[in-house]
């Protein structure tokens, strides 16, 4: 299996240097070689059992660079044709995706090996695909007679490119002159003048082909703020074509050391915010490990394509779309124009363009995204598996680097994927896939007890079973799932299962869902201790679940009730009482108690029960809606605040300490539990005016002012996504270690039926140690240290006697 390479002098010249005297041939013994080019800018020191050597490859590492070439003179004189491609080098299994684990199965090593070159090739050629295509515009433009059968648009490119290169490198120039002091575009030199031509030339004419057709013209100013916009995020998460990995990615060690092979990764999702990107690069790496280990974990699970399930969502897509979620495939058709003479019709006429138009864009702009998801489930269904790295955004929340299909994502996706490792169901494995069906046909089954869920399922055998055998032209039960795709996937298993002479014994590679209840508000409750709070949100044992939206909305009844039969003249209110009182239920004041963990205003719970009243359609008069919205919103409102008065206490406290740094022009600063640094990024926005050849420009930045108003009301929801990220990572290491497979979606945990138990006794264990934790205590002594000479407001009283232990016991936690 050995191999033995050797480079020509052509490669020595470039970089390649053994150490000592010994030729590389003498020590290159590798199993197989890797196709793949290097990056000029990463240095690579390579070990080889004997000794090491270090390489380099100038080999061209962006687009732009590439670009660069096609126009570059040689001796005062333009080339003819493009350079060669940059050579390739064949080197061994590279050390920055060799894994830890010694495979003693030499074929399995073969495979992993076949991954890793397959995996390299991928992403170099996404860096390259588009100086390919416009070293083909190049090679097409130098033949005269072809430049006027190329497509309009490639040839302005081909035109605008040379000029705006050069009047963007003597801007760059000019601003690096001392006496040249610009107040605007602070990326102007961060990239490329190549780079910087090719997105405002692609921005330009995205902006044309869009607006023009709705507007007539797009505005300069507009023009100007979606370049910069284009511009930034170049500069800060580059925007690369992220697929699912084939092999494991590399491990976290650092905010840029991880991830992806070769395209760029970065840990934190910042946002562009330079206060977080400091603290990231500059945090000590023991400070971080477990968040490193926690996203490695989450990155190392093997996903695959559930290829019957793609059979089906595409059979439905070809058919139109228009059903399970799926978006119509059609337009809506655009109203003829009205006979000229009557201006009423013609305005009707318009606005009934205007609003056609717009539901064609958003179809337009769903339909791709659909188009998206399957292109990549298409592309991987073949594939054993594959992998998802993870990274967090600036809470410390995780979420899988690539963005179309991933169990992040919508029930389609969630639908076609599944677990690449299957285990055999077990005795508990049936029980909980039964569980599990019941919770995504939802409607109100979610909420039953175990054991009204399973009668449930047990009830509809013969629609589980039609479903899986006839999915399109059955009976179609699994449409009327809340998840409808989840659901089928779930009827499939459950029937194979139950069709087998030993269900127990069956490979399922399904993932099990475990789901917080009101998950917010079971933090809160375990911060402030309060029994009453505790219950409500099922953080202790019950003979079913309590939900604490029905909760909320019979108290919401009762007091309308006592409002109703008050003397109009002297309380207004009870009018609105009388016609609000039998539309009180649980859908109506869901929004607002979720949001209201989030600190939600009144202004927001307003609206949030203004759309579910129209919804509604029994109040038609807007001026009454209007009245009735703010009616309801305050008293679901009281009542969250009878039965959370601890969590209100807390979230108060939490404001009032971000009021104070906010107050010293800071932003809020804390660590999370895992040790992760974070910095909340809400600045005030400056303008600057800009003069330009055509007029002035008025653009708005980020500037040095913290925003304190949205450094206080952010900090109480951001805080408490910081803990439920903590939970679910801690949930994820102790998973691993158990042997577990597991994967997160912020307060929903999955795993195979057959662990669930296991899982479930985890992820209470896990909930019980961090809030065991002086969570609070800690915060307040770290505000204190980074804030010295600020004066906090003292802890908030917790008066509550709730037992942590107890959530060991509550089956109804996570369910």
């Amino acid at each position: 299996m050995a191999f033995a390479t050797s480079f020509s002098t052509p490669h020595l010249q470039r970089g390649i240097h053994p150490t000592k005297s010994q030729s590389l041939h003498h020590f290159l013994f590798f199993p197989n070689p890797i196709f793949c080019c290097f990056p000029s800018s990463i240095p690579l020191t390579i070990k080889t059992p004997r000794t090491q050597f270090h390489l380099s490859a100038s080999v061209h590492d962006n687009c732009v660079q590439k670009l660069e070439n096609l126009h570059e003179p040689v001796n005062g004189v333009h080339q003819t044709e493009p350079p060669d491609p940059p050579q390739r080098i064949f080197i061994q299994n590279s050390p920055w995706i060799l894994n830890d684990l010694l495979l003693n199965d030499i074929e399995e090593e073969k495979k992993l090996n076949l991954l890793r070159r397959r995996q390299i090739k991928a992403e170099t050629e996404a860096l390259e695909k588009m100086v390919e295509e416009y070293r083909e515009l190049e090679r097409e433009m130098r033949e005269k007679n072809l430049t006027p059968n190329l497509p309009h648009v490639k040839a302005l490119f081909l035109g605008w490119f040379d000029p705006l290169k050069e009047a963007i490198e003597a801007e760059q120039k000019s601003k690096r002159s001392k006496k040249h002091k610009a107040a605007f575009a602070p990326h102007i030199d961060s990239l490329p003048a190549a780079k910087l031509a090719v997105i405002v030339m692609h921005k330009v004419m995205g902006l044309v082909t869009q607006e023009y057709r709705r507007a007539g013209c797009v505005l300069l100013v507009d023009a100007a703020v979606q370049i910069g916009m284009a511009v930034e995020q170049e500069v800060k998460h580059m925007l690369m074509p992220y697929m699912p990995m084939l092999v494991p990615p590399k491990k976290w060690k650092g905010y840029e050391k991880g991830g992806h092979l070769f395209l760029p990764s970065y840990i934190m999702r910042t946002h562009g915010s330079k206060k977080q990107q400091d603290v990231m690069k500059n945090v000590e790496r023991k400070q971080m490990q477990k968040v490193f280990e926690a996203l490695d974990t989450l990155g190392n699970t093997k996903w695959r394509v559930n290829r019957r399930l793609l059979n089906v969502v595409e059979s439905l897509w070809a058919g139109g779309g228009n059903i399970a979620g799926l978006i119509d495939r059609k337009d809506v058709p655009i109203p003829e124009r009205p006979p000229l003479g009557d201006l009423k019709q013609i305005q009707e006429w318009k606005w009934s363009v205007r609003k056609a138009e717009k539901i064609n864009l958003e179809r337009h702009s769903l339909r791709c995204d659909t188009e998206l998801k399957l292109s990549v489930a298409q592309k991987m269904k073949d594939e054993e598996g594959f992998y998802y790295p993870h990274n967090v955004d600036f809470r410390g929340r995780a979420y899988p680097m690539h963005s179309h299909l991933n169990h992040l994502s919508c029930d389609l996706c969630r639908g076609l994927l599944e677990f690449a490792e299957g285990r055999p169901l077990g005795e508990s494995g049936l029980c909980w896939l039964k569980i599990h069906l019941a919770n995504l046909y939802a409607g109100g089954i979610e909420k039953l007890s175990y054991d009204g869920r399973l009668a449930f399922v047990e009830n509809h055998l013969h629609d589980i079973f039609d479903s899986a055998d006839n999915p399109i032209n059955g009976n179609r039960w699994w449409l009327m799932a809340d998840d409808p795709f989840q659901c089928l996937a779930a009827c499939i298993n459950l029937s194979e299962a139950l069709r087998s002479s030993s269900p127990n014994s069956v490979i399922l590679h399904l993932p099990i869902h475990q789901d917080g209840s009101c998950n917010g508000l079971q933090h809160y409750a375990a911060l402030g201790r309060d029994s009453l709070e505790a219950a409500a949100v099922n953080l202790v044992a019950s003979e079913k679940p309590a939900d604490v939206y029905s909760e909320i909305a019979v108290r919401v009844h009762d007091i309308m009730r006592k409002d109703c039969i008050k003397d109009p003249a002297a309380y207004p209110n009870a009018l609105l009482a009388k016609v609000l009182i039998d539309q009180i239920d649980r859908k109506l004041v869901k929004q607002t108690v979720m949001t209201s963990v989030y600190g939600v205003t009144f202004v927001g719970a307003r609206e949030q029960i203004k759309r579910r009243l129209e919804e509604k359609g029994l109040i038609t008069d807007e001026k009454l809606l209007f009245a009735a919205a703010c009616y309801a919103a305050k008293v679901t409102l009281t009542a969250l605040g009878e039965i959370f008065g601890a969590a209100r206490v807390i979230m108060g406290w939490l404001g009032d300490c971000a009021k104070v740094i906010a107050f010293e022009n800071q932003p809020v600063r804390w660590t999370t539990p895992l040790g992760l640094p974070v910095v909340q990024p809400y600045c005030k926005t400056e303008r600057h005016l800009i003069k330009t050849s055509l007029q002035f420009l008025a653009l708005r930045r980020e500037g040095n002012a913290v925003d304190a108003k949205k450094q206080r009301s952010a900090f109480p929801p951001n805080f408490v996504h910081s803990l439920d990220g903590s939970h679910m990572m801690m949930t994820a290491l102790a998973c691993r270690d158990a042997g577990l497979c597991f994967a997160g979606v912020h307060d929903s945990f999955w795993t195979h039926a057959c662990d669930v138990e296991k899982m479930s006794q985890i992820l209470r264990e896990k909930f019980v140690e961090l809030y065991s934790m002086p969570i609070l205590e800690n915060l307040l002594e770290g505000f204190e240290t980074s804030y010295p000479g600020l004066t906090f407001p003292p802890l908030p009283e917790r008066r509550g006697d709730f037992d942590l232990q107890k959530v060991l016991e509550s089956p109804y936690f996570f369910n």
